[in-house]
C-alpha cells in the first residue's frame, strides 16, 4: 500500500507545482502563491475532511472567479489586489466552516445540474479567451490586436513555446494520463528558454520566484466598502468550490463505497480556505482532474496527499529558481489544457432532449454568465433564481389525474389511456405531490371543477398514496373538500393515506369521521366503489 501511495502522491505533486504557478497567474496573484495555495490547504483537508483522496489546491474556476471579481477594485499582483483575494479566501473559508457546523450542506443542491453546466462551460470558455492572448504570443491585449492586427505585435517564439506545449500536453493526457507531463514539459521548455537566451531577448517568462516556506500573512481590515464589493464574489466562491469538491467526493466515495459527508468536508475545505488565505495565497478547492489521477494511479487513503505535499514542499525550497525561464505563454498553455475538459459543445442538445424548459435554464445561466463578465456571479444567480422559479411553478401545479383501472391491474390516467370511469357515479382523484400550502389550492379547484361538471356524482375517492406529507394548509384544504363533496350528497373515500398525514388529520379532529370511508390498500377502495355500482338487472326489476 505504502508503495501505491507514494506512487500516487508524487504523480499528483510533480502536476500541483505547474498548475499551482499557472492558476496562480489566472487569479491576478504572485506566482509563488499557487505553491503556497497547493502545500498548508492540502494537509489542512486531509486531516479534517471525510473524502481524503481529493486533490486540494489552486482550480482553474475558483482562480477565474477570483481574478474576475477583483477586475477594476485594484491592480493585479498589487498588495492590495492580494489583500482582497486573502479576504475572499477567509471569508469563503469562514462561510463554509459555519455552513457545515450548522448542517447546512443540503443547501448546495439549489444548484441543479443545467445551472452548473451552464455556468462551468461559460467560465471554461472565459478562461480559454483570457489566455489567448499568452497563448498566441501577443504583445497587447487580444481585443487591440483585433482591431489592427500586425505580425510585429506577435512574439512568435511565445507562440511556438504555448502551441507546442498544448499539442504535447493533451497527447500525453491521452496516450499516458499517469505521466506527470505537465512538469516534465514545462522542464523542457524553461531548458529550452534559457538554451536561445529567451528571457534575456525580452521574453516574457515566470521569473524569480521566492523559495523557502510561506509566512504567515494578515491582509489587516478591511473597509466597509471593499467588503460590500467583496459579498457577492465570495458568496459564488463559496458556491462553485464547494460544487467543484462534491462533484470529485461523490466519485470518490461510490468507488471506495462509503457515504460522503458533506458537512464534514464543507468543514474541511473551509478550514482549508483560511490556511491559504493566513499564507497570502487565494481561495483553494478539490481539483476534479487531479482527484481522478490520485484515484487512476491507486491511491487507497490520505497517505497520497501527504506524499503530493512533500514534493510541493521540497520543490518550493529548492526548485523555484528552475521555474525562472518558464515562458509565461507556457503557463497559458497549462490552464488551457486544464480546462479543455470543462468544454462540452453536446450538452446543450443532451438537455434540450431531456427537458426543454431546464435547458433554457443552462443556456441562459451560459449566455448572463459571458455577458456580465466579469461578474461571473450574476449568471449562477439568475440561473438559481430561474431553476427555483421553475420548481415553484411546478410545485403550484401538480400533476392531478382521474384514475380509471387499466387491463394490468393498475390504477391510471383514464384520459390518457383511455379508460372507463370506475363507476358512471364515481369520481376518483390522484395527486402526484405533498398536500401542502403549494398545491392544495390546485386539488380543491379541481375537485370543485369536476363535481361542478357532473352533478350525478355520488361517491368520490381520494387516491392518496403519493401524499407524503401534509402541512396546517393542506389539513384546512382537506376540511373543506370534505365539506364540498358532503354537500353535494356524495360519499367520500379515502386510500391510502400514509401515517405522517393521516396522524395530522387526527391532531385536527378531521378523523376519525364515519363520514369519511378509509381504505388501506387500492383493491379494497375498488371493491368498496364496486359496491355502489348499482346492478342493472336489479334496477330494471
Amino acid at each position: 500500500m505504502l508503495r501505491t501511495e507514494l506512487s500516487a502522491g508524487i504523480t499528483v505533486g510533480l502536476m500541483l507545482v505547474p498548475q499551482g504557478v499557472a492558476y496562480a497567474a489566472l487569479a491576478g496573484m504572485p506566482l509563488v502563491t499557487g505553491i503556497y495555495a497547493s502545500l498548508v490547504p492540502a494537509l489542512v483537508a486531509v486531516l479534517w475532511s471525510s473524502s481524503t483522496r481529493l486533490g486540494v489546491g489552486p482550480t482553474a474556476l475558483t482562480s477565474l472567479l477570483i481574478g474576475a471579481s477583483l477586475t477594476g477594485l485594484a491592480q493585479p499582483g498589487s498588495a492590495q489586489w492580494v489583500a482582497m483575494a486573502v479576504w475572499m479566501a477567509l471569508l469563503s473559508g469562514g462561510l463554509q466552516v459555519v455552513m457545515g457546523l450548522a448542517r447546512f450542506g443540503w443547501i448546495m443542491q439549489v444548484v441543479t445540474s443545467p445551472v452548473l453546466s451552464g455556468f462551468t462551460q461559460a467560465a471554461a470558455l472565459l478562461i480559454l479567451l483570457s489566455q489567448l492572448p499568452a497563448l498566441l504570443g501577443l504583445r497587447e491585449g487580444l481585443i487591440d490586436w483585433l482591431r489592427a492586427p500586425a505580425l510585429g505585435a506577435v512574439d512568435g517564439a511565445a507562440a511556438a513555446f504555448g502551441w507546442v506545449t498544448l499539442g504535447l500536453l493533451l497527447w500525453t493526457k491521452r496516450r499516458w494520463p499517469r505521466f506527470p507531463a505537465v512538469l516534465a514539459i514545462m522542464g523542457a521548455a524553461a531548458a529550452l528558454s534559457a538554451a536561445i537566451g529567451y528571457a534575456d531577448g525580452g521574453g516574457k517568462v515566470v521569473g524569480d520566484l521566492p523559495g523557502g516556506l510561506p509566512h504567515f500573512y494578515w491582509p489587516g481590515l478591511p473597509g466597509w466598502a471593499v467588503l460590500g464589493e467583496l459579498t457577492m464574489p465570495v458568496l459564488i466562491v463559496t458556491l462553485v468550490s464547494f460544487l467543484e469538491t462534491a462533484s470529485s467526493a461523490k466519485v470518490d466515495h461510490q468507488k471506495a463505497g462509503t457515504r460522503w459527508n458533506e458537512n464534514q468536508d464543507l468543514i474541511a475545505h473551509g478550514m482549508a480556505k483560511i490556511s491559504s488565505g493566513l499564507c497570502g495565497a487565494f481561495a483553494t478547492s478539490a481539483s476534479f482532474s487531479r482527484s481522478a489521477i490520485n484515484l487512476y494511479a491507486g491511491a487507497r487513503s490520505g497517505w497520497a496527499t501527504l506524499f503530493a505535499t512533500a514534493v510541493v514542499l521540497l520543490a518550493l525550497l529548492w526548485l523555484t529558481p528552475a521555474l525562472y525561464h518558464v515562458p509565461q505563454s507556457v503557463l497559458a498553455a497549462v490552464v488551457v489544457a486544464a480546462i479543455v475538459n470543462l468544454i462540452h459543445p453536446s450538452l446543450a442538445p443532451h438537455l434540450w432532449r431531456l427537458s426543454r424548459v431546464e435547458a433554457v435554464i443552462g443556456l441562459s445561466t451560459f449566455a448572463i454568465t459571458l455577458a456580465t463578465a466579469p461578474r461571473l456571479y450574476w449568471g449562477v444567480l439568475i440561473g438559481v433564481l430561474m431553476n427555483l422559479t421553475h420548481f415553484l411553478y411546478q410545485r403550484l401545479h401538480p400533476r392531478i389525474i382521474e384514475v380509471g383501472l387499466h387491463p394490468d391491474g393498475s390504477l391510471r390516467d383514464r384520459h390518457l389511456w383511455h379508460l372507463p370511469a370506475l363507476g358512471p357515479q364515481v369520481l376518483a382523484l390522484r395527486m402526484d405531490a405533498e398536500l401542502d400550502f403549494a398545491s392544495a389550492r390546485a386539488i380543491e379547484q379541481r375537485l370543485a371543477a369536476s363535481l361542478h361538471e357532473r352533478p350525478q356524482i355520488s361517491d368520490v375517492c381520494l387516491f392518496a398514496q403519493p401524499i407524503n406529507r401534509i402541512d396546517v394548509t393542506g389539513v384546512e384544504t382537506f376540511s373543506r373538500i370534505a365539506s364540498l363533496v358532503w354537500e353535494t350528497g356524495a360519499r367520500l373515500h379515502v386510500s391510502g393515506l400514509k401515517l405522517p398525514v393521516e396522524q395530522a388529520l387526527e391532531r385536527a379532529g378531521i378523523l376519525p369521521s364515519p363520514k369519511i370511508h378509509r381504505y388501506r390498500t387500492e383493491q379494497q377502495a375498488l371493491l368498496a366503489l364496486q359496491a355502489t355500482v348499482p346492478d342493472p338487472a336489479k334496477t330494471a326489476a
